[in-house]
């Protein structure tokens, strides 16, 4: 008989979010595997739990999964964590899920503390239909083309960003999303938790030098956002600047023949000349 790979939550912050099964199935697992085994090292030490880790992240998932993989093929069970929260999400446990199927072994989940789902329930967005999309790409090219793509959809997104990047990436999705309402959501069930609340110009503009880890939750595109208008939108704009108007007064005579704000006009002339 195979072993079962047990997918584990930890605390994104708070401790007491730890639940029993949790606990429990960390004891009595074989090993259990840890993006950083310094800090789950922790983790452990904290609930008493003496189970042997082993290192298992980005840089090592090949070679250490093929090592996880034949120890639950040999009859012995396994526990994934991840720095924080859900395993399997945005980290290189979702291959070994993917590899422990493929192999017939059984996979099981042991629920808790999620940051996106935190965020989203705390954001006062809509909740019945949502996207969880991670980390944008790096690279400002890669990210635009993504947002362009996302831009168009109802559903409330869910971003994760690193400090560093915070700003760039506010100000880009409120060139390309307009004045959506978003909700910052700051070291979730931490001491310092934060809720940041507005449209994101607003909040572009008052983050300055982020501290702390946050999530990005971005309301969805409604009905009177531009998502495929009758006519090309740079057309009708240069048709207006003929008639003898600059740029600023094409764009608010567009902005009057679509029924919509100028800002969503300037939006859908930037998604046209990334296209």
């Amino acid at each position: 008989m195979t072993g079962t790979l047990y997918l584990c939550a930890t605390p994104i912050g708070n401790l007491e979010d730890m639940t029993f099964r949790a606990i429990r199935i960390l004891r009595e697992v074989d090993l259990i595997a840890a993006e950083d085994t310094r800090r789950t090292r922790k983790l452990l030490t904290h609930f008493d739990i003496h189970t042997p880790l082993i290192r298992f992240d980005e840089n090592c998932k090949v070679s250490v999964g093929k090592k996880i993989l034949s120890r639950l093929q040999s009859g012995e069970s396994v526990a994934v964590v991840s720095d924080a929260g859900l395993p399997a999400i945005c980290d290189p446990g979702s291959d070994l899920v993917k590899s422990a199927i493929d192999a017939g072994i059984t996979v099981c989940p042991i629920p808790g503390a999620n940051a996106a789902l935190s965020a989203l329930i705390c954001s006062g967005l809509d909740t019945k239909k949502f996207l969880f999309v991670g980390f944008p790409p790096k690279t400002k090219k890669n990210c635009r083309e993504l947002l362009q793509k996302l831009s168009a959809l109802e559903a409330t997104i869910i971003f994760y960003e690193a400090p560093h990047r915070l700003k760039n990436f506010l100000v880009e999705l409120a060139k390309i999303f307009g004045e959506r309402r978003a909700t910052l959501a700051r070291e979730l069930t931490k001491v310092h938790e934060e809720f940041l609340r507005g449209n994101l110009n607003e909040l572009a503009e008052k983050i300055s030098e982020p501290l702390g880890e946050f999530v990005i939750v971005v309301e969805g595109c409604t009905s009177s956002e531009i998502i495929a208008p009758p006519e090309n939108i740079s057309e009708v704009v240069e048709r207006f600047m003929a008639q003898g108007l600059d740029k600023k007064s094409a764009m608010r005579e567009a902005a009057k023949k679509f029924n919509v704000s100028r800002r969503e006009i300037y939006n859908s002339l930037l998604r046209e000349e990334t296209q």
